[in-house]
């Protein structure tokens, strides 16, 4: 199989997970239908098609929605399926959180009962390449009508279908513009006379200040031990350009022992070494660990998504003034410049083929598609979605939001991502690998050896389909 994972232009993207995938045993699941691009759903029971039910969603039916409820909490799916009720008046919409998506779910599935529509987020999320054929494909989604009129994949930014579509069928729909990003407090920079570093070393020196100050540098949780492998991953891709993005996700024999990962991992590992890196977070749960960012500040950089504003909104210092900037380079000669951003579409959802109400879950989806969704999910959690012009210049007041415009235009074409992670679901073994590194119990060629020890399982399994990277 083989996918194009360019690095996306993403030029006007924004003006207007802990990941961790779970394989699902193929040959435990049932033998689905395979959805086509056309209007009506293949799985359960479908009504009469027509401009306003372009999916033939049964009268008076029930959606089984399952969403993930992590950083950007499960309000907006309230929001739609409200949005669903109104527009197909007698049927109803259950919204079910859950935090762990794969466990949950995985038996459903198994059982040939899985729900109409799923969030497939988090720290344990379907493995996407084990399910595929069993998903319906979505492309009926993006060609059919919004709840304003207009046809949605003319609504919607560049780029946004090609990272959930497989083989040529598109069965994944990311809805969230996801933007990495080092956060940090424009307040307490600016009281301290502090800039953003660019480089390790100017990490390092920072480091050295902010322990002067009576803080640390940088801290984390247990359960975001690998956001560090994010942010080195990006700096090492930043330093060395596609040759490294290429290796990594393709899984190549010493993909982790490039000169450009190298040098992030050495960067990182001489601040640990300097007593830069707040102690203890191997023992920390990860929202405990960014209110010490965020509430307590008692470190001052962290490495995360743009959910992390609405995740830590209730543990976030008056004036903190969340911005966020770009990952370091190794050195100030990288091959693309220190603006160039991690940035991707997230949060997947899917429609398996065999639901009861394949045909809603695909309503649901188009709800969510609609401008008064989208604008709520800006809104309310302070993250754009794939759905073009639905943020203010002032992004609704959120200087975290303001910054992400600010990065994806000072980035222009630099912007690129990576999914093999996810893909072959590596996070929960390098989670103990990461968490071991950053409380300083290991060096960088034991890191480098755990972490393509890692590759090299899943390399070798025959039984794991790959995804050739391009």
């Amino acid at each position: 199989m083989e996918i194009q994972s360019k690095p996306l232009v993403r030029r006007d993207f924004l003006r207007g997970a802990l990941v961790t995938a779970v394989m699902i045993p193929l040959g435990a699941a049932l033998t689905s239908c395979v959805g086509g691009g056309g209007g009506g759903a293949t799985g359960g029971a479908t009504g009469t098609v027509s401009a306003t039910n372009p999916f033939g969603m049964v009268d008076k039916s029930t959606v089984d929605a399952v969403i993930f409820k992590g950083g950007y909490g499960i309000d907006y799916a309230t929001f739609a399926g409200k949005q669903v009720e109104k527009a197909q008046a007698g049927s109803t919409v259950d919204v079910t959180a859950q935090t762990n998506i794969a466990q949950t779910l995985q038996p459903r599935f198994v059982a040939g009962d899985p729900p109409d529509v799923i969030d497939n987020s988090g720290a344990n999320l379907i493995g996407i390449n084990t399910i595929r054929d069993q998903l319906e494909d979505l492309t009926s989604v993006v060609e059919a009508e919004n709840y304003e009129g207009k046809v949605i994949k003319d609504t919607l930014y560049p780029g946004v279908i090609e990272p959930g579509t497989f083989d040529g069928k598109f069965v994944q729909l990311n809805y969230v513009l996801t933007v990495y990003a080092m956060w940090y407090s424009a307040s307490l920079f600016e009281a301290n006379g502090w800039t953003v570093p660019k480089t390790w070393d100017e990490m390092l020196d920072l480091g050295a200040k902010a322990q002067a100050a009576g803080k640390y540098l940088l801290g984390w949780g247990k359960e975001a031990a690998t956001y560090y492998q994010t942010m080195t991953i990006s700096s090492a891709i930043k330093e060395g350009g596609d040759e490294v993005r290429l290796a990594l996700g393709n899984l190549e024999p010493d993909c982790w022992s490039s000169a450009p990962v190298q040098g992030a991992f050495t960067g990182l590992k001489k601040i640990i070494d300097a007593g830069y890196m707040k102690p203890g977070g191997a023992g920390t749960q990860f929202t405990a660990a960014q209110a010490q960012w965020s509430n307590t500040e008692e470190f001052v950089l962290y490495p995360s998504g743009g959910w992390i504003e609405n995740e830590m909104k209730s543990q976030t210092k008056e004036g903190f003034e969340m911005t966020g900037a770009p990952e370091p380079t190794v050195t100030s000669g990288s091959k693309l410049p220190w603006e160039a951003l991690h940035s991707t579409a997230g949060e997947g959802y899917i429609v398996p083929s065999k639901a009861k109400n394949a045909a809603g879950g695909k309503e649901f989806l188009r709800a969510m598609l609609s401008q008064e969704a989208a604008v709520n999910f800006a809104k309310s959690t302070f993250s754009s979605t794939i759905v073009k012009d639905t943020i203010p210049a002032d992004g609704f007041g959120s200087t975290a939001l303001v910054s992400q415009v600010a990065m994806l235009d000072a980035a222009g074409s630099d912007v690129f991502s990576w999914n093999f992670v996810d893909l072959y679901g590596m996070n929960t073994d390098q989670l103990v690998v990461w968490n071991t590194f950053l409380q300083g119990g290991s060096d960088v060629a034991t890191l480098t050896a755990d972490l393509q020890a890692i590759t090299d399982k899943v390399a070798g399994d025959s039984a794991i389909k790959k995804v050739t990277v391009k």
